[in-house]
Formats: structure tokens, sequence, C-alpha cells
């Protein structure tokens, strides 16, 4: 975020990139990959959170139906969006350091999951993508 910030408004090292995309369109593209990130992180966050849950099992309800890391892919949605906003060369950087982070977390997590839950993960695993929702035909 420092490095955003700095750049952004201060440095304008990496900048320049702002007169190829039009600002209303950066606007625009930045403020719904935000407001997407919040509502995905709030929905992931209060699956999680909110109740007391017997039994630990997989969660596969609401967003965690979609996609398997929905609060990690908020961040990583959050950090697009910051990018698209400004356009700053070292905002891409950050991002794709942080995506890059966030998934190696993410696959040691699924290894603890998997070790933990066994054959019940493995099959979510199968089910649900990782990060890009699947597009799926009704069953009528």
């Amino acid at each position: 975020m420092a490095i955003w910030v700095s750049d952004s408004f201060f440095l304008n090292y990496s900048t320049f990139t702002n007169q190829y995309i039009p600002l209303s369109v950066r606007i625009t593209v930045g403020i719904i990959l935000i407001v997407f990130a919040v509502y995905l992180a709030s929905k992931g966050q209060s699956i999680v959170f909110d109740k007391k849950r017997g039994k630990s099992s997989v969660i596969q309800k609401g967003v965690f139906n979609v996609v398997r890391h929905p609060v990690y892919l908020s961040e990583i949605l959050l950090y697009l969006g910051l990018l698209a906003l400004n356009m700053s060369l070292a905002a891409l950087g950050i991002w794709i350091a942080v995506s890059i982070f966030l998934h190696y977390i993410s696959r040691y997590e699924e290894s603890l999951l998997v070790d933990r839950f066994g054959e019940e993960y493995k099959q979510y695993m199968r089910r649900v993508p990782m990060w890009i929702p699947r597009i799926r035909r009704s069953k009528n």
C-alpha cells in the first residue's frame, strides 16, 4: 500500500501509463473491483466466523461454493482495483508479488486441509475451482 500511495501521489515515477486509459474507465473498473473484493471478503469472513459450528467440516456453502479461497481472492481483487485506479507499474509489481504469495499460502493451507479432512476436501477441490469461478449450466 505504501508503494502504491508514494508512487501515485508523490513520486509519479511509474504512473505514465495513465495517459493510455481514460480516467472514467479506470475509476469505473477500479470501483467495481474494490466493491466486489469487499463483498467477497465480508461474505467469506461471515461464513467462517459468525456461527459456532459443532464438528469441524469442509465449508462448502455461499462463496465457498464458488471459489475455494474467497478471502484471498478478495485481497487480490482489492489490489487489482487499486492498480486499475492509477495504472502504476509499481502497483503492478506489488499486485503480482501479492498474487504469487497468496497462491502459495493457499496451496499450503490446502495441503493441511487434505491432511485433516482427506477425501472430503479432495472432492471439494475437484468440484470448486481455486480462483476463477466456473460457469455452470443448469441441470434441468
